[in-house]
């Protein structure tokens, strides 16, 4: 009960409560942000992605801190997921200040999220270490896509992405110091692929 407790209220608080950072969002104060319509629309959409990737790391972390025995582990993919949610609360308030919304499909995505993570966790921890390995890996590799991607003067959404970049690449280092095995590739590609389709369809969606 005390499981299936925690798995609710966290669902619940990452899809319908709003995220309380512990560190300011980051901004460059010396450069401001001026978008005409259409880059407007074009950032909301590259951030309502990275949006969904935070809903899908709280339930990946809650999944996979639930599904280990091993208590100092555990305390390990908490404290990720207290950290990522700094990246959900940003993401959020970088979309509301675009006056757009987060993706309608974020209970599907957070469902589907939660569900590799267990998997992951059932596979034993250093197959779930790997698995925030190479997720975060590819999270990083998709943030610097962006940081082209992203209008050239759209300060606010690059200072975010800049950020959170970083502090991914972080997290996928910690989990390989914490003994994390190597995903075999097939694995690897499987993961690029549905990340494709998740990206693509929660762009417009």
């Amino acid at each position: 009960m005390d499981t299936l407790f925690t798995a609710a209220s966290g669902a619940l608080r990452t899809l319908f409560a709003q995220p309380h950072a512990t560190h300011a969002c980051p901004t460059l104060p010396d450069k401001g942000t001026a978008l005409s319509p259409s880059e407007r629309r074009h950032a909301a959409g590259l951030m309502r992605v990275n949006h969904v990737g935070e809903v899908c790391a709280q339930a990946l972390y809650t999944a996979q801190a639930l599904s280990t025995s091993n208590p100092a582990l555990r305390a390990h993919f908490t404290q990720a997921c207290n950290e990522e949610t700094d990246h959900l609360a940003w993401t959020a308030q970088r979309l509301e200040a675009l006056g757009e919304r987060p993706s309608l499909l974020n209970p599907l995505w957070y469902a589907g999220a939660f569900g590799l993570g267990l998997l992951a966790g059932k596979l034993g921890d250093a197959v779930s270490l790997g698995f925030v390995v190479e997720t975060e890996r590819q999270v990083g590799a998709h943030l610097d896509s962006h940081l082209e991607l992203l209008p050239k003067e759209d300060h606010a959404s690059r200072a975010i992405v800049a950020q959170m970049r970083d502090d991914e690449l972080a997290h996928a280092q910690s989990a390989q110091e914490a003994g994390a095995m190597e995903l075999p590739p097939p694995v690897k590609e499987l993961m690029r692929a549905a990340a494709k389709v998740m990206t693509t369809v929660a762009q417009r969606i």
